[in-house]
């Protein structure tokens, strides 16, 4: 049913985002988790770090979801992903990782880390389906309830292989 109603993920863009996305991006954050990043933290990011790379994934030029990852020498820690929950369910969470790897591909990066809650259960499918593999625990990760977080770690493929050349992406 999913593919009948979004054939071929039409009206969905991706792009480098900009510091006039942050209230939009703050919408997503604080829907998507208990512990969200502010405003702040989100400035700094596009402005002052300069191992970050964020992007928006847009639904008809609107933002429905963006990801984050720090890019050091060869290695790619996404530091957050999150889609619109009146959006999910489409399989664009995938789409939206999928282009983040190949972005990180491109710069050159080999591997990519992150950690998921030892709860989540639906990002740690997503995570496996895209090549993730547990790789250690983060007891306590999470300020809210202390709950461990599951590393996991990727091999990306070499730049300009996998990953294919997908509609309406922007190179970073």
């Amino acid at each position: 049913m999913e593919q009948e109603l979004y054939p071929n993920n039409e009206g969905l863009t991706f792009r480098q985002m900009a510091l006039e996305d942050i209230p939009d991006v703050m919408v997503i954050e604080h829907e998507a988790f208990t512990l969200p990043w502010t405003e702040e933290a989100f400035r700094n990011e596009l402005t002052q770090n300069h191992f970050a790379r964020y992007m928006i994934m847009q639904y008809l030029g609107q933002p429905v979801g963006y990801a984050g990852m720090w890019t050091v020498i060869d290695e790619a820690h996404v530091t957050n992903i999150a889609v619109l929950q009146a959006y999910r369910g489409r399989k664009w969470g995938e789409r939206l990782l999928r282009e983040l790897m190949k972005t990180a591909s491109q710069l050159g990066m080999l591997r990519m880390t992150l950690e998921v809650r030892v709860s989540n259960d639906v990002a740690q499918n997503l995570y496996r389906k895209m090549g993730f593999k547990p790789a250690g625990l983060r007891k306590g990760y999470y300020s809210d309830n202390h709950e461990d977080a599951m590393i996991m770690w990727a091999d990306l493929p070499e730049r300009g292989s996998a990953y294919g050349s997908e509609e309406g992406s922007e190179a970073y």
